[in-house]
């Protein structure tokens, strides 16, 4: 059986270099790995716990709790907007940490990776991400990390699955990933 990793692009960009990062993702995967990339983020209705009762859930927050479900792991890919992670990653991370205490992330492993154009490929953007996760319960792999700079030149005419370091890399963090499911969720 293989493991589901779910992965949730933060930028809603036709062209994105982290939806790219993604797709590499979904490539690159190791046996035994599944990555599939959740198509409908644009479509979640900021987080108001006033629509978050039954009877009330939007259809698409409910196709987004469903596909948490059915993983086994989650990988968000962040790009960094002034300085942190975007609002429509922030807006999944609020929509899964519903209810309180038992939400999509809690009891699952949590990585977060991505792309930025400065030199420092965004890292400030992940490690809110990894924060905010771990504040909705999730099991953040602190140690998974892959920040990769200069997009906007490194994959102007490459996709990143044809990116030898990512090539290399992406692979590795999928693999712990997956590993980490079958360790027992912290407290």
């Amino acid at each position: 059986m293989s493991v589901r990793i779910l992965a949730l692009v933060g930028s809603l960009r036709s062209g994105s270099h982290n939806r790219q990062l993604a797709e590499a993702a979904v490539a690159l995967a190791p046996e035994g790995v599944e990555v599939e990339i959740y198509e409908g983020l644009a479509d979640v209705p900021f987080y108001n716990e006033d629509i978050d009762v039954e009877g009330s859930v939007p259809a698409a927050a409910l196709d987004f709790r469903a596909a948490a479900e059915r993983s086994d792991a989650f990988l968000l890919f962040s790009p960094e907007y002034n300085g942190t992670m975007p609002a429509v990653l922030k807006n999944a991370i609020d929509w899964y940490s519903r209810p309180m205490g038992s939400g999509a992330f809690v009891g699952k492993p949590v990585a977060a990776i991505g792309t930025a154009y400065g030199q420092y490929g965004g890292v400030w953007a992940q490690d809110a991400t990894r924060k905010a996760v771990g504040i909705a319960g999730g099991t953040v792999l602190e140690d998974v990390k892959l920040s990769i700079p200069g997009s906007v030149v490194r994959f102007g005419e490459v996709h990143p699955k044809d990116d030898p370091e990512v090539a290399e890399k992406l692979p590795v963090v999928l693999r712990q990933i997956a590993d980490a499911t079958a360790q027992p969720a912290q407290a």
